[in-house]
């Protein structure tokens, strides 16, 4: 597909420079770029590869002389990152589904289905099932009974959503995620070792002698609108009440929510990040990848833990919290400052020991 200097310039709604009519069918770095790409030079240091590639049109940094470069054409925008959203959502034609029901779609009489949907090959669609206007669902898809998905929701190939699940518009969701699988809680008739340990801190018992009998999760799934969910991902479908992701929030691949997590608007989790049952995320909070944090504890709006952070205890609004056990950020730093000294300071207590106990012969 082809597109003018003027079309892409009106996606990103950014300033065109020469002429706009000049067509591109992709986007380059501008070393590699051909006569058709775009070439991506938002930052001084690409402006070199603009000499070498033969790219005629180029996105530009705020403030650059486009013409020095012998481009017939330029977009200057003033936040590059930004603009590669509108960029890459425009040439990216996402999957080809084709409009209506495929024949090898499995759907239940009782299953409505939206104007406009694309349903592919494969798909399983359950009993009262609600699938909303524009949607497009890929091949080998599942969607099990009672579930609702909002309208131009996009569910790539292999996602499948659990029983009673409801989830907004404009939702995407990657290969092969789960969404309202049964959530992982057991318990013994007696209390397990597990409790004990809990409840001591960590002081030995005996062994229990109880095997492991599940808790049903009857609740459900419900995501709010435009939410993501990446690909392999998992989200537990909550024991009584539902677990809940709000609207706009993120996930990455690899990401768990255990049963009934509930995770606030604007959230981004990055990959392999797992949060354990009845853990309450707050609004606009970043997790780094492989973050996990503890069940049954609160962490607040605006928080930022680095990768690899283990939250094991509540975290107050706005904080940024890095290591194990997650701490603030500039303890952390410091605390590492002080490990790193600890060989030498081991030299030195070692040293006045010595020296105090030479001290001791001689009294």
């Amino acid at each position: 597909m082809r597109f003018t200097i003027f079309e892409v310039a009106a996606a990103l709604n950014a300033e065109v420079f020469g002429d706009g009519s000049v067509t591109i069918t992709g986007a380059s770095e501008p070393a590699l770029a051909g006569a058709d790409d775009l070439a991506l030079a938002m930052d001084p240091k690409y402006a070199e590869g603009l000499t070498t590639g033969s790219a005629r049109a180029a996105i530009l940094w705020d403030g650059a002389d486009w013409q020095s470069f012998g481009l017939e054409a330029a977009i200057v925008v003033p936040r590059p990152r930004f603009a590669m959203s509108g960029l890459t959502s425009l040439l990216d034609p996402g999957p080809e589904i084709a409009p209506g029901v495929h024949a090898s779609a499995v759907i239940d009489p009782s299953a409505q289905i939206g104007e406009g949907a694309a349903i592919g090959p494969f798909v399983v669609i359950g009993s009262g099932v609600r699938i909303g206007k524009d949607a497009r669902i890929a091949s080998h898809v599942s969607i099990a009974s009672e579930s609702m998905i909002g309208e131009q929701a996009l569910l790539h190939a292999g996602v499948r959503i659990g029983a009673r699940v409801v989830i907004g518009a404009r939702f995407i969701c990657q290969p092969g995620a789960v969404i309202g699988a049964d959530g992982f809680s057991f318990v013994t008739p007696e209390k397990s070792r597990v409790e004990e340990a809990r409840a001591s801190l960590g002081a030995e018992t005996s062994a229990v002698n109880a095997s492991w009998t599940r808790i049903h999760s009857i609740g459900s799934v419900h995501i709010g609108d435009d939410v993501e969910i990446g690909a392999n991902s998992t989200i537990d479908r909550g024991t009584i009440r539902a677990t809940s992701i709000g609207h706009r929030t993120k996930l990455d691949n690899l990401v768990h929510l255990g049963h009934n997590v509930s995770v606030g608007e604007d959230t981004l989790l990055c990959g392999q990040v797992g949060i354990a049952g009845s853990t309450k995320i707050g609004n606009r909070v970043v997790l780094g990848g492989q973050v996990g944090v503890s069940d049954n504890i609160f962490v607040g709006d605006d928080v930022v833990a680095g990768g690899a952070t283990k939250i094991m205890s509540k975290v107050p609004a706005g904080r940024v919290m890095l290591g194990y056990p997650a701490m603030k950020m500039e303890q952390y730093l410091e605390a590492g400052r002080n490990w790193r000294r600890l060989p030498r300071m081991m030299e030195d207590i070692k040293a006045l020991k010595k020296a105090v106990l030479s001290d001791d012969k001689y009294d």
